[in-house]
């Protein structure tokens, strides 16, 4: 039985390592095509099943920052859809940025993934956005949907 168990354990651990690259490779390479770098302190994740098929997967708030040297940020939600082996990319979009509003992660509920938001009241400067409200992500095959802005 703990045999059993031990290579239980050591199977969920690789693929846990293989999703955890997964993640990074994917944030990486954007980074690189923005000439910018994540701001990984302010990377969140949280579980749910977006396709609804059964099998975990994972929403992943990241920020990519100084895109060719600005002050600037642009923040992304993603979708990673789990496999047998790991987590696969399906989904990505931007939520938030420098100008348009803040977000965080709140919840998921089934395919849903609820953030709130900061928005900019119109004498709001750049560093402050003042206007809170939510808003829900779903994953529509490849492409995820906002449903509600508030």
């Amino acid at each position: 039985m703990k045999a059993a168990l031990s290579i239980a354990f050591a199977v969920a651990l690789t693929v846990y390592g293989q999703s955890a690259s997964a993640i990074n490779s994917f944030i990486h390479k954007q980074a690189q095509q923005e000439h910018g770098e994540e701001y990984e302190k302010a990377r969140k994740t949280i579980a749910g099943d977006f396709n609804r098929d059964g099998i975990p997967d994972k929403a992943v708030l990241y920020t990519i920052e100084g895109q060719n040297g600005t002050n600037n940020y642009v923040q992304y939600l993603a979708v990673f859809l789990g496999t047998k082996t790991g987590l696969e990319a399906a989904a990505h979009v931007v939520v938030g940025g420098k100008g348009y509003r803040s977000v965080e992660l709140k919840a998921a509920h089934g395919n849903t993934i609820e953030l709130v938001t900061m928005s900019y009241g119109p004498h709001d400067p750049m560093c402050c956005p003042s206007l809170k409200g939510e808003t829900t992500y779903v994953l529509a095959g490849q492409t995820l949907v906002e449903q509600k802005n508030q």
